[in-house]
């Protein structure tokens, strides 16, 4: 039996050096496999140990085993394997609860998971610790990104400015996940849709969260053909990291499984929104199984958003790539003429926030498509997209569009109409058909290309019509107000400002200006950087 040991801790003693290396070299499967091995035998050991007290070769053992278990999650975390990572240190801080590197392992993890307050209690602990000192700056460093996240998980306030004034160079911000003032209801719109609970102003954030996968790829101008096959295998590219992520996370294998399909999307039960916070716990009686691949294409087909979009913005060296990213709780909001959220895109992450104040109650509503454009168009472009846009704005000038007037409007333009007649005829309309408020906005947004046409020409439509066509301050304003900020809109307010005051502009205007902005890019930077900002959007 002494025998039987000694040989047993020769081999244990072999398998620890050789796991040892294998982690040293980063070949993280191989390492996992020789831990597994040893952390066995140990195990044993310690049984037999129990059998035949002996304190001192136990407490060597426990040390061992200890030891193996965070080096084993280590590997693991590597692997992405992070639940079975975390279990590891889970076990090796029963063994020895102050244990430093476990503590520090467990936190990283953590961190990586969005669990920032788990996380800063366990560098807190680690701090404790006498190695921490050899490791000090490390650890501290931690921690404040710690508190730097948790403070933007608990508050949504994010800070761009340095980056955006710097140029975008360096590497992207870390950004926390974020759930405001939200939750998942049936909607009137399609299926379910993302509320606001309580009331937003325009660029406050409502959410922030990381893709689960996203692909990237610069698409040639000239050439349609290599274009489509070069998004085919961009697409193909994409659904194999999706597959990937979803086949090592239980977690995520849950909230893929909450998505629309497109089907039987009235049936489909409402989730909790507190399910997509990172500190809810997973499923433990959940049984992933191998994915189901029809589903897996029909969820991403209804759920993927593209980067650049309609209701978005880029920033940073990304704006160069045609991209396309799978965001779960983003893919939660609806389509609507009159949109009331824009979403901005920082590496990975989004941040989705209001473009117009938005209240209590309301649906957060993206815009699929070009929402500058006329209701025809407009109802062209839902047919692509597979649907049939029923929102206020949509009724009403379905219901306008049927005078001959708007017809004739339409036509003309069509025809080479001058886009100053062709407002002044629609604002003389409005007057007669008594339409007021959003219905105005609603309007002027669908005829968005003559408006700002109009008002970049020479002043001679302008003061051809004088004030029987409103000041272009006033048509920003109602078509803000019915369909949220646009950098077109924005873009067209600064150059009536330029045009007004020349190089300067005084602090109402430029107030204004800077409340237009935060409806286009969001309250996620300083006046300084946001005034970059608009520049950079004036030269495009």
């Amino acid at each position: 039996m002494k025998e039987d040991l000694e040989m047993g801790e020769e081999l244990m003693q072999h398998l620890r050096s050789r796991a040892t290396e294998l982690l040293l070299r980063e070949e993280w499967n191989e390492s996992v496999q020789a831990y597994s091995h040893f952390i066995s035998l140990c195990q044993h050991h310690i049984s037999h140990t129990h059998q035949r007290p002996d304190l001192d070769h136990l407490l060597k053992l426990q040390k061992s085993l200890c030891l193996a278990l965070s080096n084993r999650a280590e590997a693991r975390s590597r692997l992405r394997d992070l639940a079975n990572a975390l279990q590891d240190c889970d076990g090796a801080l029963e063994i020895e609860g102050t244990h430093f590197k476990t503590l520090l392992c467990k936190g990283k993890i953590l961190l990586s998971l969005n669990r920032y307050s788990l996380a800063l209690d366990c560098f807190k602990a680690a701090l404790l610790d006498p190695q921490a000192g050899l490791k000090c700056e490390a650890l501290n460093g931690f921690l404040e990104r710690c508190k730097q996240l948790e403070h933007q998980s608990r508050t949504g306030v994010f800070d761009l400015s340095d980056w955006v004034v710097n140029g975008f160079r360096g590497k992207f911000p870390e950004l926390a996940e974020y759930i405001g003032p939200v939750e998942i209801r049936k909607s009137e719109i399609r299926g379910r849709g993302l509320f606001a609970t309580k009331n937003v102003d325009a660029g406050t954030s409502v959410l922030a969260t990381k893709a689960i996968a996203t692909e990237r790829c610069i698409l040639p101008d000239q050439n349609e053909e290599l274009a489509d096959n070069i998004q085919l295998v961009m697409w193909k590219n994409f659904i194999d990291k999706v597959v990937e992520s979803a086949s090592k996370c239980k977690r995520l294998h849950q909230l893929l499984s909450v998505l629309s399909n497109g089907e039987d999307e009235d049936v489909l039960e409402v989730p909790d929104v507190n399910l997509f916070r990172a500190e809810t716990e997973e499923e433990s009686a959940l049984s992933m199984g191998k994915p189901d691949m029809d589903k897996i294409l029909s969820t991403l087909d209804v759920n993927s958003l593209v980067e650049d979009a309609a209701s978005a913005k880029v920033l940073g060296k990304n704006s160069d790539y045609y991209g396309v990213g799978l965001w779960i709780l983003p893919a939660f909001i609806n389509h609507s003429c009159s949109p009331n959220a824009r979403r901005l895109h920082v590496g990975d992450h989004v941040i989705v926030h209001a473009s117009r104040d938005i209240k209590a109650g309301e649906e957060i509503t993206f815009a699929y498509f070009d929402v500058l454009s006329p209701w025809r168009k407009r109802t062209s472009m839902s047919k692509i997209w597979g649907f049939q846009c029923n929102c206020k704005r949509c009724k009403f000038e379905e219901q306008i569009c049927s005078k001959m007037e708007m017809q004739e409007i339409q036509m003309g333009l069509e025809r080479g109409l001058n886009m100053g007649d062709a407002v002044y005829r629609l604002e003389e309309g409005m007057r007669r058909w008594m339409v007021r408020g959003d219905e105005k906005g609603y309007l002027r947004a669908s005829f968005w290309v003559a408006y700002s046409e109009a008002y970049e020409s020479d002043h001679k439509t302008v003061r051809r019509w004088g004030r029987r066509i409103p000041a272009a301050e006033a048509v920003v304003d109602s078509v803000s107000k019915a369909v949220g900020s646009d950098e077109r809109v924005l873009k067209a307010f600064m150059a009536g400002l330029k045009r007004r005051c020349g190089g300067g502009s005084g602090l109402v205007e430029m107030e204004r200006a800077m409340k237009l902005a935060r409806g286009v890019y969001g309250k996620v930077m300083k006046k300084q950087a946001m005034r970059t900002l608009i520049e950079l959007g004036n030269q495009e």
